[in-house]
This record gives structure tokens, sequence and C-alpha cells, in this order.
């Protein structure tokens, strides 16, 4: 029964993976809807079949490319539909059924379309994260996770913390170094975590970013002018802060042992 519902799980995480493809390819339009036209392929505009449609074994039966014009198929589509997939069924292997898993699953959709639109276009919409401020906290009081709380203040404190650190890179290197998508996604990512969520998220979404900036610097030899987008690495800290919650509080425990305090 329990590996019935893990793999129900997941086939269901794939087929919202094949919708959330569309908003990450539509969403960042001007007038363009979700929901019309329906799917099609977008060099040729051919419409999609069902079978054309099928999350993953869609795209392996077509060998990634339309079966009309031949165009190769982009690989974020079944990427975006696997990792919904997995995501889903780690949330329900932590979560079980309940509210969490259905607020969480909505929380990590939310980040997969912020991550694939912020790598491709370097923003973070305002339709996603202020609802998302609004969703976090009022499901707090819901939320056998985190207390309404816990939520408030993380919500405040998640974009207080990084307007502040983007209010002083600006003041000394008078260059923008962070946008507001990335303060008004802490923010939601606080309300859906709590406060105590964001010294890892920042942490770790920092020294990652920091560590890929570095290659792609050298890479593009760009040095000092190399821009990369934050926001998929906070939300990857908050996907696995919520994840590995457990085994971050222990190594944290164990850090503050082995330094005797």
């Amino acid at each position: 029964m329990e590996m019935s519902l893990l793999i129900l799980a997941a086939v269901f995480g794939a087929v919202v993976g094949s919708f959330l493809n569309v908003v990450i390819l539509r969403l960042p339009k001007e007038d363009a809807s979700i929901v019309f036209p329906a799917s099609h392929c977008p060099q040729c505009l051919q419409p999609l079949n069902w079978y054309e449609n099928i999350p993953l074994l869609s795209y392996l039966a077509l060998r990634g490319k339309c079966r009309t014009c031949k165009v190769a198929i982009s690989w974020q589509y079944p990427l975006v539909e696997l990792s919904m997939a997995v995501l889903s069924a780690f949330l329900y292997h932590r979560l079980g059924l309940g509210f969490e898993l259905f607020f969480y699953f909505a929380f990590f959709a939310a980040l997969l379309v912020i991550i694939f639109i912020d790598i491709h276009h370097q923003i973070i919409p305002d339709c996603i994260s202020l609802p998302g401020i609004l969703i976090g906290f009022a499901g707090s009081f819901f939320n056998g996770l985190v207390t309404w709380q816990q939520s408030a203040l993380g919500l405040l404190l998640g974009g207080g913390l990084l307007y502040a650190v983007a209010y002083t890179y600006y003041a000394v290197t008078k260059r923008e170094g962070m946008g507001g998508g990335d303060i008004k996604l802490l923010a939601m990512i606080g309300a859906f975590l709590g406060w105590q969520s964001l010294l890892y998220v920042v942490f770790s979404s920092s020294l990652a970013g920091a560590l890929v900036g570095v290659v792609v610097m050298f890479k593009q030899g760009k040095k000092g002018q190399t821009r990369i987008p934050y926001g998929p690495f906070l939300a990857l800290s908050a996907m696995s802060y919520l994840l590995f919650q457990q085994q971050i509080d222990y190594l944290w425990r164990l850090y503050l042992s082995a330094s005797g305090l």
C-alpha cells in the first residue's frame, strides 16, 4: 500500500510537472494565457495529441523531437516533469498524507517554476512570490510543521534580511547585486518554512551561488561583471531544508558541540 501511494505521488507530480512547463514557458510573456491555446509545438505551432502529452513517456517515444516538424524538444520538458515527480515522492515519504503534503507540494511547484524562469529571464514573477507570501502565512494556521508566529517572523526577517544585504551592497559598490524578486522570494520561503529555516537557506544558497559564480566567471572571462540568478539557489536551499531538516539540524548540533558552543 505504501509503495503504491509513493508511485501515485510520483505520477501525480509528473502530471503537474507537465503543466508547470506551460507556466514556465508562457508566464514571462505579456498577455499570454497559461490555459489557452492548448499545448502545441513552440516551433511549428502544431497542436499536440493526447498521446504526445504524456509526461516523460511521450518525450521518450518521440525520441526528443516534434512528430510534425522534427525539431528537437528542449530537455527542460522532461527534466521539469521528472523533477516534480521525484519531489512529490520525497514529500510524500517525508510528510505522509495530510494538509502538509498538499501545502508543500504547491510550495515546491511554485519554486520549480521560479527556478527555470529565473534561469532563462533573470526575473522572479511577483504573481508567484507575493501570493506565495500570503498563502504561506495563511497556511501556517493549519500547518503542523510551522506555527503562525514562526511564519510571520520568517516572512518579516526573510524580506528584511535580503533587503539589508542588497542595500549594503549597493551603498558600497553603487551597483545592484540583488533584485527585489530575491527579497520577495526569501520572504515567501520564510512564510512557508518559518524563521528557523533562514540561516540555513541564506548560508547554503550564498555558498552554492558563490561557487557556481566563480566557475562561470572563469569560464566566461568577465571577472566581476558576471551575473547569475540567485533565485534558483534560494529555491533549492528551501527544498533541501524541508526534505532534510532532521539531518541538517543534526549536523548543526554536531558542529556546535565540536566548537564547544
